[in-house]
């Protein structure tokens, strides 16, 4: 049987406030407003819910004081109120008059927002049912002194926090925190509901991010939930999406693209056939992003790649863990960790050649702009000049400059196409002004008429100091280590290359001849082994390598190495390796302080003079701190060496 104060404690957990004092202002239960004399009265004055009752009439009164479930003031806005009025059934959320304020939710919000509005500013809001993903929400604002009230379309069966409904009536951007949750939930729903219509799994990220791209464009954000049919929604998507990306350097024949699926879309009569406004139409997956993904990308303080994450998730349910596709997301605290190791700061120039949606330069975006707080002409230039990303993969190519656009990187320097493509390559890295002519007559075909002139301004070069980098593993016809050696070429001599690779890479056996021709152009200057299950549930063991471009490597200075087995995370059902016990900050903090210091540590790091034939791993030369052994680790390495002499036929019972 459904207990309606399940209803409202679901309210309270989706608004992300609690009863009493928030941040915001105050929330008060059953009408108890006593020390605000005007909204006493006001409640006074409406008395209890009749059972019959006109929203015009106001001749009609229960007995006593009226008592929603919760009354909302803010601190920073006295005049505006939240009335929030619940029911423990659907069954019971709205009649079509209504006209039953006793008995449906919201009817009765209406009621009580009517004499509520003489004093206040008032969001009324109505919520039905007690299962999250089933439950009922409408949302109306009705202003003071106002006769008339406005349905907010746009949060049917949505519960905001209670600044955002207030960021939304003003028409700001609406800010939420990171929730793995929430996202993984919105992820699972909007694949499961495209699946329904038949979009092909291609289509999917392009349909997410040209949809993300769209809310970009204010006409568009403020005019969709008020078009009149499913096809003047997708040919305004298609708009939209043209008039955000033409502001930027991205190719018209890319923009074509992005637009064509939405094309194809419109011929889809499954999708065409729900009504707007329903669940699983067209608007609702607009709402979806607006008002639950987007304000995690807008955040403020947030360095996550929100739409990576969402995008792993969502892919996940089309293949596996989405690994079969290319697609392995780097966790958050390894993309933190490699900017730190980066030294990326606002006079940063970052690039990366397999951004995939864009984590590595989210994450060194944010940490940018947090040094360039204070001066609005850094943040204007680290947006035009210091953020460079490499993709090929259609999608995500589309997820990436969705990512940076909506991070109001307008010009978005996300280049799509093969990272070893020579005209790539050559705009990143520059080419000298004597060797013009020759590259021109090389590349006649593809640049067609281009002046020497514009081709000198064109390949002069992006002066990049700072490669980030997780290449594709065992997914393409070169090896980890060439995408390593190609990103160090790009760079500015003197720049750093931070790169997360195969343990392999890392072993004097294999990729020898690469392992030359790195050491011979470039520095090693660190090796961090990292956690074996680090990209869980894949089960890649992977190294984080630090190098120095254009300085030959010196086999007799010593090479850093650190062994970060253990960054506090631990395995959750559902939520994969998280930070549970909140280990990672001090981790992490002993971690650069080794390094910077080039300090060794038994047990956590060890310094070494290496060349291209031996090992890159801090396991060759550390020494172990016999302090930290117990007997789990003594009775572990028994049954290991146990194991091997049983696989090789070596041991023998006496």
């Amino acid at each position: 049987m459904a207990v309606e104060q399940y209803t409202e404690s679901l309210t309270l957990t989706e608004m992300k406030c609690t009863i009493g004092k928030n941040d915001f202002g105050i929330v008060f239960p059953q009408g108890d407003v006593s020390d605000i004399d005007k909204l006493n009265a006001l409640l006074k004055n409406a008395g209890g819910k009749p059972k019959l009752c006109e929203i015009s009439d106001y001749s009609q009164h229960g007995n006593g004081k009226a008592k929603p479930e919760y009354i909302i003031t803010f601190n920073d806005d006295p005049s505006t109120i939240i009335v929030v009025e619940c029911k423990s059934t659907i069954k019971k959320h709205a009649t079509e008059a209504l006209k039953h304020p006793k008995d449906y939710a919201v009817d009765g919000v209406l009621y009580y927002t009517k004499y509520l509005k003489d004093a206040y500013n008032v969001i009324a809001i109505a919520i039905s049912g007690t299962v999250k993903d089933k439950i009922k929400a409408d949302t109306f604002y009705w202003a003071k002194g106002e006769s008339e009230y406005l349905a907010l379309s746009k949060t049917h069966d949505i519960i905001l926090e209670p600044q955002n409904y207030i960021r939304l009536i003003k028409g700001e951007k609406l800010q939420k925190s990171y929730s793995l949750d929430e996202i993984r939930e919105t992820a699972i729903t909007l694949h499961d509901y495209l699946r329904e219509i038949k979009v092909i799994e291609s289509h999917k990220p392009i349909f997410i991010a040209g949809i993300l791209i769209a809310l970009n464009d204010e006409d568009f954000l403020k005019s969709y939930s008020s078009l009149p049919s499913y096809r003047t929604v997708m040919i305004n998507i298609q708009n939209a999406i043209e008039n955000v990306l033409s502001d930027s350097d991205i190719k018209n024949s890319r923009i074509s693209y992005i637009k064509q699926v939405f094309k194809i879309l419109l011929d889809n009569t499954k999708f065409a056939e729900i009504p707007l406004g329903h669940r699983k139409s067209i608007t609702w997956y607009i709402e979806q992003l607006e008002l639950k993904i987007k304000p995690m990308m807008d955040y403020a303080d947030n360095t996550l790649d929100a739409l990576g994450v969402f995008y792993h998730e969502f892919i996940k349910y089309s293949g596996g863990d989405g690994s079969g596709l290319g697609i392995v997301l780097t966790p958050q605290h390894l993309t933190e960790f490699m900017c730190d190791l980066a030294g990326v700061n606002k006079n940063s120039r970052v690039v990366d050649i397999c951004c995939g949606s864009g984590s590595f330069l989210v994450t060194a975006m944010s940490k940018m702009f947090r040094q360039a707080s204070a001066a609005p002409s850094d943040i204007e230039r680290i947006r035009r000049d210091g953020l460079y990303g490499v993709e090929f993969d259609d999608g995500l190519y589309t997820l990436a400059i969705a990512n940076m656009i909506i991070r109001k990187d307008g010009k978005s320097n996300i280049y799509k196409g093969d990272c070893f493509n020579e005209l790539i390559s050559a705009e990143l890295k520059g080419i000298p002004e004597e060797n013009i002519d020759e590259f021109l007559k090389l590349h006649a075909s593809e640049l067609k008429n281009l002046s020497r002139q514009e081709a000198i301004k064109r390949f002069r070069g992006k002066n990049i100091n700072i490669g980030l980098m997780n290449p594709p593993y065992s997914q393409t016809d070169k090896e980890e280590l060439e995408f390593t050696e190609h990103l160090l070429n790009i760079l500015v001599p003197g720049g750093t290359g931070v790169v997360v690779v195969p343990m392999s890479c890392a072993i004097g056996t294999k990729f020898k001849e690469t392992r030359e021709r790195l050491l011979k152009h470039h520095t090693l200057k660190a090796v961090f082994s990292m956690p074996d299950d680090i990209f869980y549930p894949t089960g890649t063991n992977v190294c984080v390598m630090v190098w120095e471009a254009h300085t030959p490597h010196d086999s007799k200075k010593e090479t850093f190495f650190g062994y970060c087995k253990d960054d506090g995370f631990v395995k959750r059902k559902k939520l994969g390796r998280i930070d549970a016990y909140n280990k990672w900050k001090k981790i992490e903090t002993e971690w650069l302080h080794l390094y910077h210091n080039r300090e060794a540590k038994d047990g956590l790091s060890a310094k070494h003079c290496v060349t291209a034939k031996d090992e890159w791993l801090c396991e060759a030369y550390m020494k172990t701190d016999y302090t930290k052994l117990t007997q789990k680790d003594f009775q572990q390495t028994i049954n290991e060496y146990l194991a091997y002499l049983i696989k090789n036929g070596d041991f023998h019972e006496n």
